[in-house]
């Protein structure tokens, strides 16, 4: 698993190319190989990979910190599937929920996820308070308005 790490960042790189036909400005840089390592989970498709998620826990609950599937390999529901495995492996590590923080109007972000049983939080807890609060300082809010969502397991 260690070794397949710098493919994931090469996966999420190509991932957020998506994002170049939205008119928004470039995203800040993947997480790294340090952040895929110190994840609580990190769940892989395809060998080599063409998508993965990767989880951590924020306030008790399960976190979805990042969900990333190769151009080549979307539209074939690689996503829909590594959604369905992280809330799986959530409830079978005994968390309630799994919350999330995405852009509330691009199809493939916030629309996606309520299509999948999120739904919106506006109650934030301090860790995704928090998580918030970094999302700004980096410049993800000049991008496009951003949703917390949260799924009941």
């Amino acid at each position: 698993m260690v070794a397949e790490l710098p493919l994931l960042v090469a996966v999420e790189l190509a991932a957020d190319r998506v994002f170049d036909g939205t008119g928004m400005g470039p995203l800040p840089p993947p997480g790294s190989v340090e952040e895929l390592a110190a994840a609580e989970c990190v769940l892989v498709v395809g060998d080599p990979p063409v998508g993965f998620a990767r989880l951590g826990r924020v306030d008790g609950q399960a976190h979805l910190e990042q969900l990333s599937v190769h151009p080549d390999h979307g539209g074939r529901g690689v996503g829909t599937a590594l959604l369905a495995a992280a809330c799986d492996w959530a409830a079978r590590s005994g968390y309630r929920a799994v919350t999330l923080t995405t852009f509330a109007d691009i199809a493939w972000n916030g629309p996606f996820y309520a299509g999948r049983g999120f739904t919106p939080v506006t109650d934030l807890s301090p860790g995704l308070r928090a998580i918030r609060h970094h999302e700004a300082a980096i410049g993800l809010d000049d991008l496009g308005p951003r949703i917390v969502m949260r799924r009941m397991l």
